[in-house]
C-alpha cells in the first residue's frame, strides 16, 4: 500500500521516490514511503523560515493551535495507532496509549509560560530578562515511540515560537507522516512540516544553515554525527542518546512485592526504550528468588503480532536489531551464562524473541557494557551497597537508574548516589511531562519536558534601560 504523504508548507507533497516499510511482525514489505530530495527539504526549511515571524507574533494563537493540535491528535487517534502497530510492532494497546501521551505531552507545552522577568532595578536602570524563539528547529526521531517523542519535540519548540521541520526513523515514518496531515488541519501553512527519508536526508537536515536547533533522540554515534554537524553553525542542540539503566536491589528488598515494576521498567516496549532498566544488581542472598519472579513473568508474557488481542510484546522492531539481540545474546550463553527463561529467537517469521532472563553474567560481557535495546535482561550480583553502586556508575551512559528495596530512606540515599539524570526509588520509568528527562555523560546534552525542557528551545535576551 501506499502510506500518507509528506507534509511540506501545509501541503500534502509526493516525492520522487520510495522506500519500502517492514512490517516487523512479518519481515516483508507492506507499505511505501515517500524518500524525500534535498530540493523539498529546503522547500520544507524555507516555508518554516518564512512562517515563523507570523507565528511567535501571537502568542495566544499559538497556544491555541497547540491544543487544536492534540485535539485533532485525539480525533484519528485509532488510525495513527493502527499505523504505529503496523510498522512498529508494539501491541495496538500499547500504540493507543502511545497516542494519547503524544497529545498529552502536547498539552503540557501548551500550558507551560514564557514570562518575562526583572533581573535588575536599582533605581538608576532595569534590566528585564526574556526567552525568544530560536527560529527553525530540526526534530529527528527514533523508532521506539515514533509519535510520542514527536510530541515530545513539537510541543515544546513551537510553545517557544520555533517552527519545526520533523523527520522521523526510516523505519518507521507512516504514523509520524499522518500525524503531519493531521497537525496541519489546524496548523497555518510552514509552522510543521514532516518530511521522510533515509540517512542522507538526516545529513542534510543538521547541516542545512536554515536550521538554528537540532532536537535529536537516537544512538550514540548518531548523536555524535549530528554535534559535529552542527558546529560549523555553532547550532545549538539537545541530544538524548539511550543509556544502560541499573536497578539496584537491598537486601531488604521483598522479590514479590518488586517483580512486577522490575520487570515491566526492563520488557516495556519490548526493551526498547532508552531509559528501561538494562541491568539488574542482586545481593547474593537473594539471587534465585529474583531471578525466580522474574523469569516466571517472562514466561507468562504472551508475545506475538500487535494486531492480535491479549499481546503484550510485539516483535523487535527491525531486522538489524534482531540480529543483534541475538547475538548479544548467543555471546553471552558461549561466554558461560545461562538463561533462566529464553535466549533464543521464537519460531515463526517475523523478529520475535523470546523474553529472557540471564544469569552467570558479568562485567566484560557486551550484553552487560553495552545497551541491548531488546528483550533480554542480565542478573548480576553483588556483596556490599558500595559495590553495587560503584559497577552500576562504572559505565559510559548516565541516563536512569533505580534502586528497589523496603528502607525508603536507605533506598533514597544510595538512588542519589548513581550517577544519571533520573533517580528512581520503587520504581522505573515514571516519566512525566511535568518533569525534566535528560541524563549525563554519554547519555546525551540538555533534557526536555517542563520549563527545563521548553527553555532548551529558547534564547535569553536581556533588554537594559535607564529607569524612568
Amino acid at each position: 500500500m501506499s502510506g500518507p504523504s509528506t507534509t511540506i508548507g501545509g501541503r500534502a507533497t509526493e516525492a520522487p521516490a520510495t522506500f519500502g516499510v517492514v512490517d516487523p511482525a512479518t519481515g516483508a514489505v507492506f507499505a511505501d514511503a515517500p524518500d524525500c530530495t534535498r530540493e523539498q527539504l529546503d522547500t520544507a526549511l524555507a516555508a518554516a523560515t518564512a512562517a515563523g515571524r507570523a507565528w511567535r507574533a501571537d502568542e495566544a494563537a499559538l497556544v491555541s493551535a497547540l491544543y487544536a493540535m492534540a485535539e485533532a491528535i485525539d480525533a484519528h487517534a485509532g488510525e495513527l495507532a493502527a499505523l504505529l502497530t503496523a510498522e512498529q510492532g508494539k501491541p495496538l494497546s500499547a500504540a493507543g496509549i502511545e497516542v494519547s501521551e503524544t497529545s498529552r505531552w502536547l498539552r503540557a507545552a501548551a500550558a507551560l509560560e514564557l514570562g518575562e522577568e526583572t533581573i535588575l532595578d536599582d533605581g538608576r536602570r532595569t534590566a528585564r530578562l526574556r526567552r525568544r524563539a530560536i527560529g527553525v528547529v530540526a526534530a529527528i526521531t527514533p523508532w521506539n515511540y515514533p509519535l510520542l517523542l514527536a510530541g515530545w519535540k513539537l510541543g515544546p519548540a513551537l510553545r517557544a515560537g520555533n517552527t519545526v521541520v520533523l523527520k522521523p526513523s526510516p523505519y518507521t515514518p507512516l504514523a509520524t507522516l499522518r500525524l503531519g496531515e493531521v497537525v496541519n488541519e489546524v496548523l497555518p501553512p510552514g509552522v510543521v512540516s514532516v518530511v521522510s527519508g533515509g540517512d542522507a536526508l538526516g545529513a542534510w537536515m543538521t547541516g542545512h544553515p536554515a536550521v538554528g536547533k537540532i532536537s535529536f533522540t537516537g544512538s550514540v554515534a548518531t548523536g555524535k554525527a549530528v554535534m559535529a554537524a552542527a558546529a560549523p553553525d555553532l547550532k545549538r542542540v539537545t541530544l538524548e542518546l539511550g543509556g544502560n539503566d541499573a536497578a539496584i536491589v537491598l537486601d531488604d528488598a521483598d522479590p514479590a512485592a518488586i517483580g512486577k515494576g522490575l520487570f515491566w521498567g526492563a520488557f516495556i516496549n519490548n526493551g526498547q526504550i532508552c531509559a528501561g532498566v538494562k541491568r539488574v544488581f542482586v545481593p547474593e542472598s537473594l539471587r534465585d528468588a529474583v531471578v525466580d519472579v522474574l523469569a516466571e513473568r517472562a514466561r507468562r508474557v504472551r508475545v506475538g503480532p500487535g494486531t492480535l488481542p491479549g499481546v503484550h510484546l510485539g516483535p523487535i522492531q527491525n531486522r538489524v536489531q534482531y540480529d543483534r539481540v541475538r547475538g548479544l545474546v548467543a555471546d553471552a550463553l558461549a561466554d558461560g551464562a545461562s538463561a533462566a527463561t529464553g535466549g533464543a529467537p521464537l519460531e515463526g517469521p517475523g523478529y520475535f524473541f523470546a523474553p529472557t532472563i540471564l544469569t552467570g553474567v558479568r562485567e566484560g560481557m557486551r550484553v552487560v557494557d553495552e545497551e541491548q535495546f531488546g528483550p533480554v535482561l542480565p542478573v548480576l550480583t553483588y556483596r556490599t551497597v558500595d559495590e553495587a553502586v560503584e559497577r552500576a556508575n562504572a559505565t559510559r551512559f548516565g541516563l536512569s537508574g533505580s534502586v528497589w528495596g523496603t528502607d525508603l530512606d536507605r533506598a533514597t540515599d544510595v538512588a542519589a548516589r548513581l550517577d544519571c539524570g533520573t533517580a528512581f526509588v520503587n520504581d522505573h520509568l515514571a516519566l512525566d511531562p511535568a518533569l525534566p528527562f535528560g541524563g549525563s555523560k554519554d547519555s546525551g546534552l540538555g533534557v526536555e519536558n517542563g520549563p527545563w525542557g521548553l527553555e532548551e528551545f529558547t534564547q535569553l535576551q536581556v533588554v537594559h534601560r535607564p529607569a524612568a
